[in-house]
């Protein structure tokens, strides 16, 4: 009932602006839609499931112009060009499905800019109305604070992200009761105090202390703060076996293996421990990585690559040290991005070295020897 095939909706017919109403016109009806807000140039995007576009059109007042598309091979794309910050303040099926009226907001640029590097809205349409109701109280969601940067101004700015925290253990060594958010908190500061003392990037941590960010907001951080490098810390486990070993993760909507596959499963489920599954709208991965820029995925890779090459003689690594994943830390769109697995704290070596201070510096000087060489790398491209 909450999805459309491509059977199950028809074409766009037609695009109205009615003051800050935008209705869309359909000749069949449509169950599911999205809105999202992209900045420079400003536009709000709308995704249609199962439709078909139809043609692009003149804008009037605030929407400058009307673009149509398709998004992939599944659906429809409208895009609103805006002539001025303008944001979705509501939207809703109506005319039984066969029309998606949707409110537009005046917005301060300010606004607009934390629009754009929010979630989508979903619009869903029921059909019949339901004969009873559910409702389940929703705390109001919080912002996590931005972080103190450190370094100079002028510098790049790295963002170290120190996984899991709080209610969410992460992985733990049943065996001393190690757990993952402590080791990852412990080699993230290891990792800045490197950075800082290296004197060419400025660094900030996404938390400094045992608090629990959901999986977006970790990334969120980020990009509020511009981040020109994002590094996510984590440790592996396997429930059997002796596995060992660091590797690194960039983003890939096909997991390069089995063990990555398992690892997107395991990490994306870690929202689902506060209570609020933010894993389920299946709009949310096909919008990030069509707006993913290919040189922000090229950078990303070649970043990991360098880790593993700066890497291998301080601290072990495994063979096959870059992979790819599905992993929601990563979906930043326009901010390099890598999780390093920095070892298995199922392994007892790993697991020893990972919580020793010689270990940490081990794994600092590597991120620090690859940061240097990623920037000057950039530096001299420029």
């Amino acid at each position: 009932m909450l999805a459309a095939s491509a059977a199950d909706a028809g074409t766009v017919k037609g695009v109205e602006i009615d003051g800050p109403r935008v209705l869309i016109h359909f000749d069949e009806a449509v169950a599911r839609a999205s809105s999202f807000v992209l900045d420079g140039p400003r536009r709000i995007a709308i995704d249609i499931d199962g439709a078909r576009p139809g043609p692009s059109l003149d804008g009037d007042g605030a929407v400058s112009a009307i673009r149509q598309g398709w998004r992939g091979s599944d659906g429809a794309r409208v895009v609103l060009d805006l002539a001025r910050p303008m944001v979705v303040a509501g939207g809703v099926f109506r005319d039984a499905g066969h029309t998606l009226e949707l409110t537009l907001e005046r917005a301060s640029a300010s606004r607009f800019a934390e629009a754009s590097g929010a979630r989508p809205l979903s619009f869903l349409h029921f059909g019949a109305r339901p004969k009873y109701k559910i409702s389940i109280p929703v705390p109001p969601v919080k912002r996590a604070p931005l972080p103190r940067v450190t370094g100079d101004a002028d510098l790049p700015l790295v963002v170290i992200d120190a996984g899991h925290g709080g209610v969410d253990p992460g992985a733990i060594n049943t065996a001393t009761g190690l757990r993952e958010k402590d080791v990852t908190l412990k080699i993230a500061r290891a990792i800045r105090d490197a950075l800082v003392e290296s004197g060419r990037v400025r660094v900030a941590l996404t938390r400094d202390d045992d608090r629990y960010l959901v999986l977006r907001e970790r990334f969120g951080i980020a990009r509020r703060l511009h981040a020109d490098l994002f590094i996510s810390i984590h440790c592996d486990s396997v429930g059997a076996g002796d596995a060992s070993g660091a590797t690194a993760y960039t983003l890939s909507e096909v997991a390069s293996d089995k063990e990555a596959a398992r690892l997107a499963a395991r990490e994306n489920k870690a929202d689902i421990i506060a209570g609020v599954d933010l894993d389920q709208n299946p709009d949310v991965s096909s919008i990030l990585i069509d707006l993913t820029q290919r040189e922000t995925m090229n950078a990303s890779a070649g970043f990991a690559r360098l880790l593993g090459r700066e890497a291998k003689p301080l601290m072990p690594v495994k063979a096959n040290f870059h992979r790819m994943a599905s992993l929601m830390v990563l979906k930043a769109p326009d901010m390099p991005s890598i999780l390093f697995e920095t070892g298995y704290i199922s392994n007892p070596g790993d697991a020893a070295f990972l919580d020793s201070r010689k270990g940490r510096e081990r794994i600092a000087e590597s991120v620090k020897r690859a940061v240097e060489i990623h920037f000057a790398r950039r530096l001299a491209a420029k």
